[in-house]
Order: C-alpha cells, then sequence, then structure tokens
C-alpha cells in the first residue's frame, strides 16, 4: 500500500532504429508527450536524450492514472508502430522522491525491462 506522499515515477528509453525511423518517432513522440502532459493525475512529463537514448520522465499520483493514459489516444497509436521504430526498456515504481534527470538513465539501464 502507497502512502499519501508516494507517486508513480515511469521511465522509458527508446533508440531509433534508423534514421529513416525519425520522423515517425517524433511524430508519435511529441503526441504522446502532450497527450500525457493533460492527463489526468500526471504530476510532470518531461523528455531528454541522454547517450543517444530518447528517455521520458513521467511522475503521476498513481500507477492506475498513468495505466489510463498508456493504452489511450496518441500513445496507443504509438504502442502499435512502436517495434518498426524503436527499440527500448521501461521502468515503474512508486517512491516518496521522484528521480532527477542525473539519475534516469542509470535506473533505467539498471532495472528497465525490455518493451
Amino acid at each position: 500500500m502507497k502512502s499519501p506522499d508516494q507517486v508513480y515515477v515511469s521511465i522509458t528509453g527508446l533508440r531509433v532504429k534508423s534514421i529513416w525511423q525519425e520522423l515517425r518517432f517524433w511524430h508519435h513522440a511529441l503526441a504522446s508527450m502532450a497527450q500525457a502532459k493533460r492527463s489526468d493525475g500526471i504530476i510532470s512529463a518531461d523528455a531528454r536524450t541522454i547517450n543517444g537514448i530518447r528517455h521520458t520522465l513521467t511522475v503521476w499520483e498513481t500507477e492506475t492514472a498513468m495505466r489510463r493514459f498508456l493504452y489511450r489516444g496518441a500513445h496507443r497509436r504509438a504502442i502499435r508502430v512502436f517495434p518498426a521504430i524503436a527499440a527500448g526498456k521501461t521502468f515503474g515504481y512508486v517512491t516518496g522522491e521522484p528521480p532527477g534527470w542525473d539519475q534516469v538513465h542509470e535506473i533505467w539501464l539498471e532495472h528497465g525491462k525490455d518493451y
């Protein structure tokens, strides 16, 4: 059971498969990020490229809120085409303190599960 001061953190890291997929990647990434930023239960949503990996860091009030976002709208469409565009890993967890960007890549490397 999570305490009231805990949040759900989701870290994704993707590597685009080829330069030919860049435009498709950005089309879906921008639409998905816009959807995340207006989703119920979102606390913060940001993205950065670290060591060639396109990372997203989203912080949610609950895992349930993140899951409502996950399979709807632009993000659902992105999931459908993902195998042709990129390869990557994700990691989600409950915490009292979301990581800073200086920690995201290391957490992803250590705990990420292939998507």
